[in-house]
């Protein structure tokens, strides 16, 4: 088989396409053969590292954490997974070497999940990390759900930052059928368009006019969740239209590492700020999202392309360093490797 490897950390120069024995599952293991590999900003961060030429946890490592394609084989003491179903996965290549970059993977099995029929491979590769972690931050509200579904954010009002994100396109997607008021941040008209095609009811330009007047007209109580990707630009703005009892969902430090809060109007409103990265939510928060963003997906909420909102970008395997440069260097929709 084909796979894509490194052996140290650097840019994309490090990646090879190499040719190896395909893999046999272990025990609580899955054999998958790879259909779609979807690229997240994780998966060249993970590549490069805190610099070059790093040792790595592994001899080589095949990158991606998401992908989507076929049961080929099972390990011993796996259930509920057979050879041929359609299958969803995440968190490919987390603490382990294999990853979805190459035409056939070992998968932990309860990171292995049945693609409905009904949705494409596609949509498959481009749940994980996106979806997943969209998920976790529409649920740690303290008046809010833990779980997603029909009327679970009924008489909410969520602010997605970043709206025309991955993260932020799942998210919009997610509340929207969760029954919530969505309202997104966005630097321009272009991406305010995927924004709208993705769900949002109201799209506010940042760059154009005056971002908090503008959602408080919306949401005069002020928003009950924030799904945040820069939350050091954004402080303030948060802290201009948040309600009382706030959460505020930070999933990224895209414009700063660092945060600066005013103390006193955060404490008034009793404000939650919640950090997460979704190797760290533990296992229940995982089986939570795995659960509802497959049920989402089979209603035909988390479609992906340019009429939903995410323009897709495609490259064949041999072309995965590509891919890897497009999401590094911001491209605006998702990255698949054709396998």
């Amino acid at each position: 088989m084909k796979a894509i490897t490194y052996t140290r950390t650097g840019d994309t120069s490090v990646l090879d396409l190499v040719e190896r024995d395909v893999p046999e599952p272990g025990p609580g293991e899955v054999r998958v053969k790879v259909v779609v590999s979807g690229v997240n900003p994780t998966d060249w961060k993970n590549r490069v590292g805190s610099g070059p030429g790093e040792k790595l946890a592994f001899d080589e490592v095949v990158p991606n954490q998401d992908g989507s394609g076929i049961v080929d084989a099972a390990g011993p003491g796996v259930e509920g997974l057979a050879v041929g179903d359609r299958v969803w996965l995440y968190l490919a290549q987390h603490q382990r070497p294999t990853g979805t970059a190459q035409e056939f993977t070992i998968v932990l099995a309860e990171h292995v999940v049945r693609l409905p029929e009904n949705v494409s491979f596609d949509v498959g590769a481009s749940l994980g990390v996106p979806a997943m972690t969209a998920h976790r931050a529409l649920t740690v509200s303290e008046d809010g759900p833990s779980r997603l579904h029909p009327g679970a954010l009924q008489g909410k009002t969520v602010l997605v930052a970043g709206g025309a994100g991955a993260v932020g396109h799942a998210a919009i997607q997610l509340a929207r059928w969760s029954g919530a008021t969505v309202v997104t941040t966005v630097s321009g008209p272009e991406k305010g368009e995927l924004a709208s095609a993705a769900g949002a009811h109201h799209v506010v330009n940042y760059k154009t006019g005056d971002a908090a007047s503008e959602i408080r007209a919306i949401a005069p109580d002020g928003v009950d969740l924030v799904v945040e990707v820069a939350p050091a630009q954004n402080a303030a703005l948060n802290a201009a239209v948040t309600s009382t009892r706030a959460s505020i969902a930070v999933y990224a430090n895209n414009g700063g590492n660092t945060i600066t809060l005013d103390v006193r109007p955060n404490m008034v409103l009793n404000t939650r700020y919640q950090f997460l990265l979704l190797y760290t939510v533990g296992e229940d928060a995982l089986a939570a999202a795995q659960q509802d963003v497959t049920t989402a997906a089979a209603a035909g909420v988390l479609e992906v392309g340019e009429t939903a909102g995410l323009p897709l970008h495609r490259f064949p395997l041999s072309d995965t360093a590509a891919a890897h440069d497009a999401v590094e260097n911001g491209v605006t929709g998702k990255v698949l490797i054709d396998v």
